[in-house]
């Protein structure tokens, strides 16, 4: 779609926010994905949304749209399930909208939504469809099923020799990736020169990948996975928003330029141009439907240049940390599940998104600096150019005469820089 035909913001971001009394916002988390959420609380209904996180993170840090509240063993299941009984307990004339903004806490909500107190709604699955789909190597038995693309995949439950991993014992060649199926259970067993995802340049690097992963004590199996060629900007995410029901009422499709190359946020997207892409999100709308998904999915998507297809990598069972992008296009994500939940409107048809808009989580400068897709970077500049761009932390009613918070995010910000120019990857 041409970029003239873009829309700009959604009509609740551009006029003043009503307050609302009849519920209370509850999120679990305090990173960019909690603030994500919250300001698209605060656009749409002008109120506050309640925080609850292990420690003071600095994605929330000094904003005036959240209160947080801090509990150190907040990754306990009863402790969560206490905390935000307890809070319910206190405002039990309103409605609370629990809604986690991690994997992990998401994972936790599922387990524990039929006990929190009976003026609590959340927006997930349950444990059992949960599981099936937190685990990569079930939901590709899945995809393979459902005639859903994704790589070619070798899967070990423990350590293996290299002549175990030769290019025809595992079906493609080198370089390959290596990553865990549960990205939960991985991160509790921590070991020096841990990342979420690995590169083997050949069977020996494979099995030592193998060897710190299963030598650290994780429990579950390994991936094995071929190597899509191409670099950030053949990248896509797609984030859908099922009702209560079972029926999806958003999508929204998006082409990553960017991603961070931290070792712990690698893969994280931090610059998206939305665009429409029917021809993918029609079967996934089906398959989630099928599987009677609800709340919000995404997807992690690439383009693979030798056949011309998209392969998917994983689901996500909650809004990415790039959720803004969705909000940014003219999809608050908060309206999808206010009205769906607290107060059990009817959402209509299927809504995909069509406008193009552009996000950046990282100074517009390192997007145009790092992107090597120069297409994308031409589009980027048009939309800054037009206004039809958003920065996460660039929210003024919360920057607005508040020095300390406009530190941070101005600080914050400038890191980028740093961050990008000692990067292995762009070296």
């Amino acid at each position: 779609m041409p970029d003239t035909e873009a829309a700009t913001r959604t009509a609740s971001a551009q006029r003043p926010a009503t307050p609302a009394t009849d519920f209370i916002p509850v999120l679990i988390g305090g990173d960019m994905n909690c603030y994500s959420v919250a300001r698209a609380i605060h656009e749409e209904y002008g109120i506050k949304s309640q925080v609850f996180g292990r420690f003071a993170a600095g994605d929330t840090k000094y904003s005036r749209i959240v209160n947080c509240t801090y509990e150190p063993n907040l990754h306990d299941v009863d402790v969560l399930l206490k905390t935000v009984n307890d809070f319910a307990g206190k405002h039990a004339d309103t409605t609370c909208l629990v809604w986690g903004c991690t994997d992990g806490y998401a994972a936790m909500l599922m387990e524990i939504q039929d006990r929190l107190r009976e003026n609590c709604v959340t927006l997930y699955i349950g444990t059992e469809l949960r599981d099936k789909l937190a685990s990569k190597a079930s939901f590709y038995q899945m995809c393979e099923h459902y005639g859903i693309p994704y790589p070619k995949t070798f899967y070990t439950s423990g350590e293996l020799a290299p002549e175990e991993l030769t290019e025809a014992a595992i079906g493609f060649p080198y370089p390959i990736i290596v990553k865990p199926s549960m990205s939960d259970t991985y991160w509790e067993h921590p070991f020096e020169g841990m990342k979420k995802v690995y590169t083997a340049a050949s069977p020996e690097e494979a099995s030592r990948i193998l060897g710190l992963i299963y030598g650290a004590g994780y429990p579950d199996q390994v991936l094995l996975q071929d190597m899509i060629p191409g670099d950030d900007s053949n990248m896509r995410v797609l984030t859908g928003y099922s009702d209560r029901k079972s029926k999806v009422k958003m999508m929204c499709f998006g082409h990553v330029g960017l991603e961070e190359h931290t070792a712990t946020a690698l893969g994280n997207p931090c610059a998206i141009i939305t665009e429409a892409n029917p021809e993918l999100e029609n079967p996934i709308k089906e398959w989630l439907e099928e599987i009677g998904f609800t709340g919000f999915s995404n997807f992690d998507i690439k383009y693979d240049m030798r056949d011309g297809s998209y392969k998917v990598f994983e689901i996500n069972l909650r809004q990415g940390r790039s959720n803004y992008y969705v909000t940014g296009s003219g999809n608050n994500i908060a309206r999808y599940v206010v009205e769906d939940r607290v107060y059990k409107r009817d959402l209509g048809e299927c809504h995909h998104n069509k406008n193009v808009h552009f996000w950046h989580s990282v100074p517009r400068e390192i997007v145009f600096h790092y992107v090597k897709d120069k297409a994308f970077v031409s589009r980027a500049r048009r939309l800054s150019e037009t206004g039809n761009e958003s920065v996460t932390f660039d929210y003024a009613p919360d920057l607005k005469g508040n020095l300390l918070r406009w530190l941070y995010v101005k600080i914050h910000m400038h890191r980028y820089f740093d961050k990008f120019a000692h990067s292995e990857r762009y070296k």
